[in-house]
């Protein structure tokens, strides 16, 4: 079939006093699941390969979770070039490290020039690929407008662009229900700026868990962070240089193990042991931890030296939580007025991608960086690689170039199929 979607015949009924319309729509092309940067980019990849596509977003707006569940003071934590996406850069005035606004403001100018319009509002319930007709069905509920209902999409070729961090991460701990304070996700701070003279309890201690702690610092607040396991924390800049760009340069001409080495060498160096605040290395180095577990090493920006000073108290594990209360696996026991749960993120792949052996339980491709983007049948995943939004671009560009030399050869038997008749 040589057209770029094909819309199947509507069945309305009614259903709770509203139009609930039923859809199927062929896609001559690819349906790509997911509008932030990895949908993005594999958009953008597609429309130079001249692939027609379709991208499915749950949410209203492009990058939602950049929009929408991360906190006002965010930058990339990493250099820009390190961060752009596929065939165009960042502004040159752009800072080094982003803001999240400047970020955002690009993902929009992204899309834009990509011409890349993603259908919003519909919610990914299954996708399943049918053997016998040798096509992927992927149902969807669309909340939007007049268009409120089921929608199922049938297509050559599915892409998974939803990434390691669709949904929140939300521990259970014993006694948070009679706890009393306030609680959250950290994808629903903003800012420290209402939680001035207030005892914070910041549970986790990544990237998120110590920015978080060091804005509710500024904001005059009493942070408490909790460190249950070992952390690697490294300086952002070794000499006005970039850490992970130093790390980049190196691993072009020595072992990972040598600059695992190093960088913890230049660590001590420059933060002194860290140990004595509670904060312990892990045995394996940053890059190898990286590397085999996902496990991304802190970039201080500042937060180190008001745990110090102790403006930041590091506390460790959580045994229970009571009336106004938290009790420390050492036996403290301190009281909280709130709580913030720096406990990130995971895939939510599983909850509705069907019989697939591509994908493990826990939402990430089982093959590893960087052969986990093709899978069976047309599978394809983009962002899953735990290397962030550069491991993103690499996927994008293999997968477009692949679902490209397909759809060329394809449409060039068709041409040959139709100049047969005459």
């Amino acid at each position: 079939m040589c057209c770029s979607s094909l819309h199947i015949p509507t069945m309305i009924q009614n259903f709770d006093q509203q139009d609930y319309v039923s859809r199927c729509i062929w896609v001559n092309g690819p349906v790509i699941v997911g509008a932030g940067p990895s949908g993005l980019a594999i958009s953008a990849g597609l429309k130079k390969q001249g692939v027609p596509f379709v991208v499915l977003e749950r949410a209203n707006c492009i990058a939602s979770l950049w929009k929408n569940h991360t906190y006002d003071r965010l930058k990339l934590h990493l250099p820009k070039q390190f961060c752009q996406l596929p065939y165009f850069p960042f502004p040159d005035n752009f800072p080094e490290y982003p803001t999240k606004v400047q970020f955002i403001d690009y993902l929009e100018s992204y899309a834009k020039h990509f011409e890349i319009t993603p259908r919003f509002n519909e919610s990914v319930q299954s996708a399943k690929y049918d053997e016998t007709c040798g096509l992927w069905q992927v149902k969807t509920i669309s909340t939007s407008g007049s268009n409120w209902g089921e929608v199922e999409y049938i297509c050559r070729w599915l892409v998974v662009a939803t990434g390691e961090n669709a949904e929140k991460v939300v521990p259970e701990f014993e006694g948070l229900q009679d706890f009393g304070g306030s609680v959250m996700h950290a994808c629903d701070y903003k800012s420290g700026e209402s939680y001035q003279g207030k005892r914070v309890l910041v549970v986790g201690c990544g990237n998120s868990g110590m920015e978080v702690s060091l804005d509710l610092c500024n904001h005059k607040a009493i942070p408490s962070m909790v460190v249950r396991n070992s952390v690697h924390v490294l300086p952002r800049e070794v000499l006005g240089r970039s850490t992970f760009e130093l790390a980049v340069l190196m691993m072009k001409w020595l072992p990972l193990w040598l600059v695992d080495k190093i960088l913890l060498i230049i660590a001590r160096l420059l933060l002194g042991n860290i140990e004595k605040y509670g904060l312990r290395r892990p045995s394996m180095g940053p890059l190898k931890l990286k590397n085999t577990q996902g496990k991304t090493p802190v970039l201080d920006i500042g937060a180190l030296e008001r745990i110090r000073s102790g403006e930041i108290r590091v506390v460790p594990g959580i045994k229970r939580f009571s009336r106004g209360r938290v009790e420390f696996v050492n036996g403290e026991n301190l009281e909280m007025d709130c709580v913030i749960l720096a406990t990130g993120y995971c895939s939510n792949v599983p909850s509705w991608l069907k019989d697939n052996d591509f994908f493990s339980e826990d939402g990430l491709p089982k093959t590893p960086f960087p052969n986990g983007w093709k899978g069976k049948a047309g599978l394809y995943a983009v962002g899953f690689t735990k290397r962030g939004l550069s491991g993103a671009s690499m996927d994008a560009a293999r997968v477009a170039d692949d679902i490209g030399r397909i759809w060329k050869t394809k449409q060039i038997k068709c041409l040959m199929r139709c100049f047969s008749h005459f």
